[in-house]
């Protein structure tokens, strides 16, 4: 059976929460202390105070996160927990913008972030979800939202395609995970919707199916998983790796196509390549020169190193450093540093420096941040940026730098 991208939502749903007087004790209690309102409890008797507060919790957290639903009126929400774990906007955003259509089928529509994004670019939107409450709690949201071209399933998702005879444009699927007995290391036979087992079924009803992973999943296994892998996008939020998104083609035995995306509050950072191509580049090295860049997060976790180095002809300092270095100034889709001085690493030299505060970075060195803190006595922060690492010749050196 199909479990709802909100892994662990369980709960009743109370409508009289949304009544005008309750809603407006919410919104005005949004930066009150909760603790205190637990303790006092409130007047209401339809709707218990456990429950307003878990309204109050989660509708914080969509402040930043989903605005639109925060700034919409009588939305219900699930509890907090819950809204930490669906999709951002800038993320549904995002994967909204690589499809289009007249229908596509949302298998785990959870929450409906993604859904909702969808509704934008389709004609009709199909949201499934196991969860009775929580598929009501989405359909009235969609109204207060004035969403009119999604309808909203409660059921399996995969039963439903079993009844269904219908092609549609697009199949997508979130699936969870079962469990973390494996720790960090995970397969997708191991979530629920288990795709790889369902991809025949997926298949006849659609030729393009797009599917939303953790990053924790490996590009390698999830590839060895599926079938016809036409595109993976590693998508980041301000640096943080949040999704991976499996574009399916069943009519693709091609090259994969790796494309990042480090999405952050004004502009975007984009990185590209073909991932055969990556196996055959080779990068070209150099020791520091004037300008030291550190790669996105996006792209640190595509392993595009030897396609990034000769796209943008930029050095490597080594090849396990993930570093890179040129004379000029690069539009580099990750941290760029002016270099002020290298020097090989010992205590000595950087003594010397008189350095006690600065942001320190390692990449393919010995020892920890944390570790280098305390044996040189640097606090974090400031306006120098330090990094540990290892250069072409294998010699560990230190490089200071300013942020461009």
């Amino acid at each position: 059976m199909f479990k709802n991208s909100l892994k662990t939502f369980s709960f009743t749903l109370n409508k009289l929460i949304l009544n005008t007087d309750i809603q407006i004790f919410i919104n005005s209690h949004l930066h009150a202390n909760i603790s205190e309102i637990l303790l006092k409890g409130t007047t209401f008797e339809s709707v218990s105070t456990k429950d307003i507060v878990e309204q109050i919790e989660a509708k914080i957290k969509c402040e930043k996160k989903l605005p639109t639903w925060f700034q919409t009126q009588n939305i219900y929400y699930p509890n907090k927990l819950n809204i930490e774990q669906t999709s951002s906007e800038i993320t549904a955003k995002y994967k909204a913008g690589l499809i289009s259509g007249k229908t596509i089928i949302d298998l785990t529509g959870g929450f409906g972030i993604d859904s909702y994004y969808f509704s934008k670019r389709f004609d009709t939107v199909i949201h499934c979800d196991i969860d009775e409450n929580l598929s009501d709690m989405v359909s009235h949201n969609y109204k207060q939202l004035q969403v009119t071209n999604i309808k909203t399933i409660y059921g399996d998702g995969l039963k439903y395609l079993e009844n269904r005879k219908e092609i549609v444009d697009w199949m997508y699927v979130d699936p969870s995970r079962r469990h973390d007995s494996k720790g960090k290391v995970f397969f997708l036979n191991d979530c629920l919707p288990n795709v790889p087992e369902h991809l025949e079924l997926l298949f006849k009803h659609s030729k393009n199916i797009m599917i939303k992973t953790s990053p924790l999943l490996d590009l390698s296994v999830g590839i060895s998983e599926l079938k016809h892998v036409k595109t993976i996008h590693i998508v980041a939020v301000n640096n943080e790796v949040k999704e991976l998104l499996w574009i399916l083609d069943r009519d693709f035995n091609g090259d994969i196509h790796i494309e990042t995306a480090n999405l952050k509050k004004k502009d975007a950072e984009y990185f590209k390549f073909l991932l055969d191509d990556e196996k055959v580049t080779e990068s070209a090295y150099s020791k520091p020169l004037t300008y030291l860049y550190e790669p996105n997060a996006a792209i640190l976790k595509s392993g595009g190193f030897h396609s990034l180095s000769k796209k943008l002809n930029a050095f490597k300092l080594h090849k396990h450093s993930h570093l890179y270095t040129s004379t000029s100034p690069l539009d580099f889709p990750g941290r760029c540093f002016k270099i002020e001085h290298i020097i090989p690493y010992n205590k000595k030299d950087l003594k010397q420096l008189r350095i006690s505060k600065a942001n320190i970075t390692t990449r393919n060195f010995p020892e920890t941040v944390q570790q280098i803190r305390k044996k040189l006595a640097i606090k974090d922060g400031g306006d120098s940026y330090l990094f540990f690492t290892t250069d072409a010749d294998n010699t560990k050196i230190v490089i200071i730098c300013i942020k461009l």
